[in-house]
């Protein structure tokens, strides 16, 4: 069981959600994607369907008011949105409510792969080059603000493999045994 929530920080592509999902499933802690519950929340099918009802400003609202609402809640594994640490008051609250953890993956990478759909709309009809624009003016404030990195330049296996091995060192959990009952 976790004493502080995780936060998990980085740029779009980077992994934060799929390793999150999977590394917390794997050792059986609670997971919240942020921008998914906060659509949820609203009443939305998706972040852009927030952006669309609300605008940035009222999403950026109702992250640090999630944010809030989280340190009232048993600590867990959270993946943020992109744009979360950009907010001082988002980067105090995840300070005092927790460990954050950089997903660093190399600009490259995540150019070849990236879907710019309705996850990301502020990258809808952008294209790479602002992808690459956001990385390079970003890249800065998640490394400054994160308390340990893990660099996800290989394999989603390996990324995976990875974030265990920082979780339960960082941590100290243990993979729960097979048939082992959770408590």
């Amino acid at each position: 069981m976790l004493e502080r929530h995780i936060f998990l920080i980085g740029m779009p592509g980077s992994g934060k959600s799929s390793l999150g999902r999977k590394v917390a499933a794997n050792l059986r802690l609670s997971y919240v994607d942020l921008d998914r519950r906060i659509a949820e929340l609203l009443g939305c099918t998706s972040t852009a369907d927030v952006y669309e009802r609300y605008g940035e400003e009222g999403f950026q609202r109702a992250e640090t008011n999630m944010l809030i609402e989280l340190s009232r809640e048993t600590p867990c594994m959270i993946s943020t949105g992109y744009d979360t640490v950009l907010s001082d008051t988002n980067r105090e609250l995840m300070r005092n409510m927790g460990v954050i953890i950089l997903i660093d993956r190399p600009l490259d990478q995540i150019l070849s792969d990236i879907k710019l759909d309705d996850r990301r709309p502020n990258l809808i009809g952008q294209g790479l080059g602002e992808v690459e624009r956001l990385y390079n003016e970003r890249i800065g404030i998640y490394r400054s603000c994160a308390d340990l990195t893990l660099v996800n330049d290989g394999s989603y296996f390996s990324g995976v493999s990875s974030l265990e091995r920082l979780l339960k060192t960082r941590f100290r959990l243990d993979t729960p045994a097979k048939g082992a009952e959770s408590r």
